[in-house]
């Protein structure tokens, strides 16, 4: 027999109000937990009863039933106040760790860890983590990056940033790129699907069969691709590209082309058809600039959305699904819209050169 405890004494408005905790799915789990315990003390269930029935210890339902005899369901919401930490670190301790993690690296490894910090420095892990994450510092991300040293960077750069924020009128402006060597991976094993509570599962091997080349340009305005897969990344292949872009635009529209520097868009034959095509206009992003093209952003959202985690038994596979996900982009389509200007890139980048020339 379980003892008999005097009723937590609780109003009606307040017992309506911990039950409505109770009912709400949004609440927190640890609100839910303390307003069970004052219900059911409020039935005159003994302490030890509702901890052995809720999952918990005797002193947490001490805890939140005196709480709550002070503060009503208010107290319950707020977590218990804690006092001032025992063991806190001195402010040249924290300098030390930042220094440490800024200006060293630890052995036999390129960069800190929090576990090698905290054993280095004495301390434990999540305190590292604390003081890391107070100052800004992510010692495991290393961001990618590559400044251009093409010599008509400023000339192209303008060019380029010119015809997306001020396109001339009457006119089309397409951002055209290759994504090459798409290849058709299937997998070793079928994969389990997601359910509740577990992710879909895929092996982490694979079967490799052949390759496409794909071949797109994204209509800047409204957001439309036209796109093609062809086996081979030639001038030929572009070509033929070029040859679709004209049939599928307006005949009379002058079309601006906004291009890397890849050898086949600057081939003999690409330039011989291009003067007697006179309302094609192409213009050149900077070596090592392909963030200037805003088909980037689309291929990226192609490879994230529908080629990264599919499988495909056959090359006809992948190009069934790749012109798949082109129709419904086209039915729905949403332009990216560009807004830096070209100051503030050269801004930006005139602060990378200091920097990088400091370090190297």
């Amino acid at each position: 027999m379980w003892k008999k405890t005097k009723p937590l004494p609780i109003k009606s408005e307040e017992k309506k109000t911990l039950e409505a905790w109770v009912r709400a799915k949004t609440t927190p789990q640890r609100v839910v937990l303390r307003s069970r315990i004052c219900l059911l003390a409020a039935d005159g269930m003994s302490n030890n009863r509702i901890a052995r029935d809720l999952g918990t210890s005797r002193p947490t339902v001490l805890l939140w039933r005196e709480r709550f005899k002070k503060q009503g369901p208010q107290g319950l919401s707020e977590d218990a106040p804690h006092g001032p930490s025992k063991k806190q670190l001195g402010s040249q301790k924290v300098r030390n760790i930042i220094e440490t993690t800024l200006h060293t690296l630890p052995k036999g490894a390129t960069h800190w860890s929090t576990r090698m910090m905290a054993k280095d420095q004495g301390i434990s892990h999540t305190t590292v983590a604390r003081i890391w994450d107070a100052h800004g510092l992510q010692p495991h991300r290393v961001p990618t990056f590559k400044l251009s040293k093409d010599k008509r960077f400023v000339e192209k750069l303008t060019d380029v940033v010119g015809v997306y924020l001020n396109p001339p009128d009457k006119t089309i402006v397409l951002c055209v790129d290759e994504k090459s060597q798409v290849q058709a991976l299937d997998r070793t094993q079928p994969g389990l699907p997601m359910k509740k509570g577990r992710c879909g599962t895929m092996t982490h091997d694979y079967k490799r069969h052949e390759t496409t080349c794909l071949f797109a340009a994204l209509n800047v305005l409204d957001g439309k691709v036209i796109g093609t897969c062809y086996p081979r990344h030639r001038n030929v292949e572009f070509l033929k590209f070029l040859r679709k872009i004209d049939r599928e635009t307006p005949s009379g529209l002058d079309l601006h082309l906004i291009l890397d520097n890849y050898g086949t868009h600057n081939h003999p034959n690409v330039k011989k058809w291009l003067g007697k095509h006179p309302r094609f206009h192409l213009h050149f992003t900077p070596t090592s600039s392909s963030w200037l093209n805003l088909i980037e952003r689309w291929f990226g959202e192609i490879t994230r959305k529908r080629i990264r985690r599919g499988v495909f038994h056959s090359v006809p596979d992948l190009v069934a699904a790749i012109e798949e996900f082109i129709k419904i982009n086209n039915e729905n389509p949403k332009p990216f819209v560009w807004n830096k200007k070209v100051n503030q890139i050269l801004e930006k980048i005139s602060h990378c050169k200091p920097v990088m020339e400091t370090l190297h």
